[in-house]
């Protein structure tokens, strides 16, 4: 399965400058989703992150991911259309390289439990194959 911005618009209430997935690469029902993101220089947060020397602000990385997510329990079908997704928790966040205008970051979410309608995941950011960032997230939804 392959969905493109505008496939992910109609799942997803986000919309520019915090919309942060451009394409959903593979589905997995019960298991995994893998979502990309291309980083370019005209991101809103590069006018201050840093105005010399560029990098993609950690908490941004992780949101995207958790959007990744979002997309994984919508495709899963286990919420309504009605419903939005709330982040719940981060925990074990650890960001190794810098992510820079240019980089196409790919987001792999596996699912590790759902559980009283807080889905867990274990996220994993790579760019070239190179791993950037992880964490584990949790996110609820909840009626608009």
């Amino acid at each position: 399965m392959e969905l493109n911005t505008l496939d992910i618009m109609k799942l997803l209430p986000h919309r520019y400058p915090f919309l942060l997935v451009d394409r959903i690469t593979e589905f997995e029902a019960g298991k995994r989703i893998i979502g990309k993101k291309n980083v370019t220089i005209n991101e809103p947060c590069f006018l201050g992150h840093f105005p010399e020397h560029p990098i993609m602000p950690g908490v941004l990385i992780l949101e995207a991911m958790a959007q990744v997510g979002g997309v994984y329990a919508i495709l899963a079908k286990e919420v309504g259309e009605n419903q939005v997704p709330y982040f719940v928790g981060i925990d074990k966040a650890k960001f190794r390289k810098p992510v820079l205008p240019g980089d196409v970051l790919t987001l792999e979410l596996e699912l590790l439990k759902v559980r009283r309608g807080i889905y867990n995941f274990k996220g994993t950011a790579t760019v070239d194959g190179k791993r950037v960032a992880e964490a584990e997230l949790k996110a609820t939804f909840a009626d608009k």
